[in-house]
């Protein structure tokens, strides 16, 4: 089994709608293929262009605790983005931007660190794009700055293999602690420091 990273995102649940609507925008506008129409709990209608686990039907979600999509996004060039683009094939886009896809996205409406957050779980589907995750600044300012337009509270970087978790952004400011570490020594001590939590 390769690399399976990813970027956690931790936000209220009526907050996801605006979060999906980022990511959108941060999608390919040439697109084959139909738009995803989802409904989300509490009845919010988006139209997204992505897919569902590969197909494009409709999804309903409003008696679901999870939503997944399968996404292509946008990034700005930096040196880990650009050695990426020479070894695994993407092509710059018309403005100087590199198309990443596919990404994994899991939605969870109640998220597994505290059912008042909704998650959204951004998973590199391989080993090399995993890294690329991990080397490249401009793939963590893209979530991080999601996390920032969405209103959420936490963002980590998770290798996913049993090492510490990557804390880089919380409250709205940046930071580089680990979970666990001397500063969040288990998942109870993060949540409790969220701006909105329910102590």
């Amino acid at each position: 089994m390769g690399l399976i990273y990813s970027y956690d995102i931790y936000l209220r649940p009526r907050n996801v709608a605006t979060l999906l609507t980022a990511l959108a925008e941060r999608a390919p506008t040439a697109r084959a293929g139909r738009p995803l129409e989802v409904t989300l709990p509490g009845g919010d209608r988006l139209v997204l262009p992505f897919t569902s686990r590969f197909e494009s039907d409709p999804v309903d979600c409003s008696t679901s605790g999870t939503l997944e999509l399968d996404m292509s996004l946008l990034f700005d060039v930096d040196d880990a983005l650009r050695e990426y683009a020479r070894t695994s094939s993407p092509r710059p886009e018309a403005d100087g931007r590199i198309q990443i896809g596919y990404i994994y996205a899991m939605i969870r409406f109640a998220s597994r660190l505290h059912p008042g957050y909704a998650s959204v779980e951004c998973w590199a589907a391989t080993s090399d794009m995993s890294r690329l995750f991990a080397r490249s600044a401009n793939v963590r300012k893209l979530f991080t700055d999601l996390t920032t337009d969405a209103g959420g509270v936490c963002c980590l970087f998770d290798t996913g293999d049993g090492a510490p978790e990557q804390v880089c952004w919380l409250n709205g400011e940046p930071t580089r602690d680990t979970l666990p570490g001397p500063r969040f020594p288990d998942r109870r001590a993060l949540v409790t420091a969220w701006s909105d939590s329910e102590r």
